[in-house]
């Protein structure tokens, strides 16, 4: 069966990437009756073709004969056009870096589909005062072209990942449903991950991409307050220890650059809104490193050679040396949490302050999907998104956030059983003692 009754006829999704996200997003799909074709694509077609062959060891034939195989090259609008064409796609599913997001959302455009993405066009820091001042903000770009988008008649959801994603839409449901009036809408991640050797050793690995990490984690980080709008602070600023749920128990945090921060207040009415990670000594002592050595940058460098001068980008280096995060599952141990801090008022007047949150543990998503947690539970929340889409149940035009949309259709079909047609996916609500004085 290719469509369930009530789902939009025939859509159909390009998925731009196959890496590690890209190929846990198609291997939830797989699961899924709501959509009638995905084009698995990459650079490497190799790897497109290697998630279409576990999804038919693991589903069949029948389930994998909706999935087809292609080759496409992120860094060109044209390119993206010319395959989302090719297939007649309805949306383009973005699952590749943060550096394609331009050509990528421009390709969609052109293509005439729809479009999301789990992270937004690159920032720009102040060039005299980047730790006080913005300057281009992550998303600025997509955002400027929300007129182009609705006159088109055409929807961006962008930030549908996880982290934004999911705590833009736990945001958008305390907002509507807990609270009278909100102090501070904050983007809590943590987790007790760790990588070990073939001898049980830990080892320094990160469970994400490293690329976007750095980008992230050393780029200035940005603040929200009303009455005053966005502002900057010195990387890793006013630690925190924070307490998460479900047995990871408190992880220190600090303020990190992220898209949270400059969608949440463009749709939700709260005095502050901020994003901080747990990122712990080592990684933050790595980071620093890093930057110091200048092995953080996006520049390229001529570096000699046997074969001569070669442009080499020394963050795609540090990127290329360290392992692929898709292929640190069978190492991993532990969980990793994403929620939604927020304090205020409550609709009964008094103090709240509640956690919303959802885990992942890496023992479970490895015995399902073969996919290590961090990326899985990224890749779970824009394919719910896509089955809301393809209901009709979230529907609009121009460049819109998670928040635009209601979010009780959408934590319901994600806490669901996977037997009455949800995705399994408990999420929890934790009410906190508010602070005082």
């Amino acid at each position: 069966m290719l469509r369930d009754k009530g789902y939009r006829e025939g859509m159909r999704i390009l998925l731009v990437g196959a890496g590690g996200v890209g190929d846990a997003i198609a291997k939830i799909l797989a699961r899924r009756t709501f959509w009638q074709l995905t084009v698995v694509t990459d650079y490497d077609a190799s790897r497109a073709d290697r998630t279409i062959s576990w999804i038919r060891e693991r589903h069949g034939d029948e389930t994998a004969a909706r999935f087809v195989a292609d080759s496409i090259d992120a860094s060109s609008a044209d390119s993206v056009a010319d395959v989302a064409r090719r297939h007649g796609v309805t949306h383009v599913m973005n699952a590749v870096e943060p550096k394609f997001v331009p050509t990528v959302f421009r390709g969609a455009l052109a293509a005439g589909a729809d479009y999301l993405d789990m992270a937004m066009t690159l920032s720009q820091p102040h060039p005299n005062k980047p730790y006080e001042l913005t300057n281009v903000k992550l998303g600025d770009e997509q955002f400027d072209a929300d007129s182009v988008w609705r006159d088109a008649g055409r929807l961006a959801l962008v930030g549908m990942g996880v982290e934004p994603g999911l705590s833009n839409v736990f945001a958008r449901y305390a907002v509507d449903h807990l609270f009278s009036a909100v102090d501070e809408l904050g983007t809590r991640d943590g987790a007790n991950l760790v990588v070990v050797d073939d001898d049980g050793n830990e080892i320094f690995a990160p469970s994400f991409s490293i690329w976007t990490t750095i980008e992230e984690c050393l780029n200035p980080p940005v603040i929200w307050e009303k009455g005053k709008g966005w502002f900057t602070t010195p990387p890793f600023s006013e630690p925190e220890v924070f307490d998460f749920p479900e047995g990871i128990g408190p992880v220190e945090c600090v303020h990190v650059e992220h898209e949270e921060v400059l969608m949440m207040p463009r749709w939700l009415d709260a005095k502050r809104v901020t994003f901080k990670y747990g990122l712990g000594e080592e990684f933050i002592g790595v980071l620093r490193t890093l930057h110091q050595l200048h092995l953080d940058s996006v520049v390229p460098l001529t570096v000699r050679s046997a074969q001569g001068p070669v442009q080499v980008a020394p963050r795609d280096v540090v990127a290329a040396a360290l392992p692929d995060p898709a292929t640190l599952g069978p190492r991993m141990r532990g969980k990793t949490c994403a929620g939604l801090w927020a304090t205020g008022k409550g609709l009964d007047g008094k103090p709240r302050e509640v956690y919303l949150y959802h885990v992942s543990d890496n023992e479970w998503t490895m015995a399902e999907y073969e996919c290590q947690c961090v990326v899985w539970q990224t890749a779970l929340n824009p394919v719910v998104a896509l089955e809301l889409l393809a209901a009709g149940t979230w529907a609009g035009s121009g460049v819109c956030g998670p928040e635009v949309f209601d979010a009780q259709p959408y934590l319901d079909l994600m806490s669901r059983p996977e037997a009455e047609g949800g995705y399994g996916q408990h999420w929890g609500l934790d009410e906190r003692t508010p602070a005082t004085g």
